[in-house]
């Protein structure tokens, strides 16, 4: 369909050129921009304002708007949840705030979630599970996509590839940024390079969920596999129960083709799955040798997991004990568990498994 797509357009685009005489304002906004490929030829009194200061703010609600015309709706939605308006008004923020138009530009939330959280007084996903992003799902799994990257925000880009895509050749970046999946993070001026990341948790969630089923076969259906069940073991010191969930996890990665070979897929998986825990973990799968790979506390609880491929789970308690990873722990009085997580490339399976406590 994208060629008679762009057809069409270029059609609609050609028109507005000839209607000149009569036009004094044409405000034109989506998702993609196909600059090269002669859609806007025509049309070249267009002035794109895509990453203009003036214009940072315009496609979105500022902090000053938020707080000047939501009061009320801020008021019943912090009552509705048993918070302060402060509380709630950090809540929205982690939930729906975060996108960024220009370097030095003002954050925004996005107005279709807002809006909707004020209506229904939750912190609900609604952007999100507007369109579910199978397309962009399917291509970070094919291209080896490392999410990890996305929450450490190390995904960097110049102004031409935020503004260059043409559809022919799918890349990434572009098409993640234009899409609304990644906002500006920060900016370096010497190297005139932006950093991408999630802009917000409705965001970076809505995605890691998504993308979870793409690499675990069965993984949106329940069979007590869902991160809530995890959750729940990990809150009551299961450790039988977590060993077998990560088991069966495990044994229903999707088959690989050699674009996303099990290494990116086991990698994934883990920093997936122990991210969808949110709050009870902290998560520096940056490599597997050097520093802790999880981190999960409980109001009861610390586990300390590393995680090792094609090498004992013996080898991987060994670092904890050899990293001294537990001393910043020795004054607490929570139960603490160091584990040793072997994993099988060749047979796809959770190999080993010890526990020291």
């Amino acid at each position: 369909m994208q060629e008679h797509n762009k057809a069409v357009f270029k059609g609609f685009f050609s028109n507005l050129k000839s209607c000149d005489e009569y036009i004094r304002f044409v405000f034109i906004t989506g998702v993609t921009k196909f600059h090269k490929v002669s859609i806007f030829s025509d049309l070249n009194q267009l002035k794109d304002i895509s990453l203009n200061e003036e214009f940072s703010g315009i496609c979105g609600i500022t902090e000053s708007e938020l707080r000047e015309n939501f009061a009320p709706e801020i008021t019943a939605m912090a009552q509705k949840n048993g918070l302060t308006e402060e509380e709630c008004l950090t809540m929205l923020k982690k939930q729906y705030d975060g996108y960024r138009f220009y370097h030095n530009g003002v954050n925004v939330y996005n107005p279709f979630s807002l809006i909707n959280a004020f209506s229904d007084k939750e912190f609900g996903s609604y952007w999100f599970a507007s369109g579910t992003p199978t397309f962009l799902v399917k291509q970070l799994r094919d291209k080896g996509g490392d999410v990890r990257r996305f929450v450490n925000k190390t995904i960097y880009a110049t102004e031409n590839v935020l503004q260059d895509y043409t559809g022919d050749n799918i890349s990434l970046t572009p098409l993640l940024y234009q899409s609304g999946y990644l906002t500006i993070a920060d900016y370096n001026s010497r190297l005139r390079r932006y950093t991408l990341a999630f802009p917000n948790e409705e965001v970076k969630y809505g995605m890691l969920n998504s993308l979870l089923p793409a690499y675990v076969h069965d993984a949106s259906e329940t069979n007590g596999l869902d991160i809530f069940t995890l959750e729940e073991q990990i809150e009551n010191g299961e450790l039988d129960d977590i060993r077998n969930f990560l088991t069966a996890i495990f044994a229903r990665i999707t088959y690989t083709s050699s674009e996303a070979p099990f290494e990116h897929c086991f990698q994934t998986v883990i920093y997936l799955i122990f991210t969808l825990l949110g709050q009870f973990t902290d998560c520096e799968i940056h490599t597997f040798s050097g520093r802790i790979d999880c981190r999960v506390q409980t109001k009861d609880f610390i586990y300390l997991f590393e995680f090792k491929r094609d090498e004992s789970a013996e080898k991987a308690l060994q670092q904890i004990n050899d990293k001294d990873y537990t001393l910043q722990f020795a004054a607490d009085s929570r139960k603490l568990y160091k584990i040793g997580v072997s994993f099988d490339s060749e047979k796809r399976i959770l190999a080993d498994w010890k526990v020291e406590e």
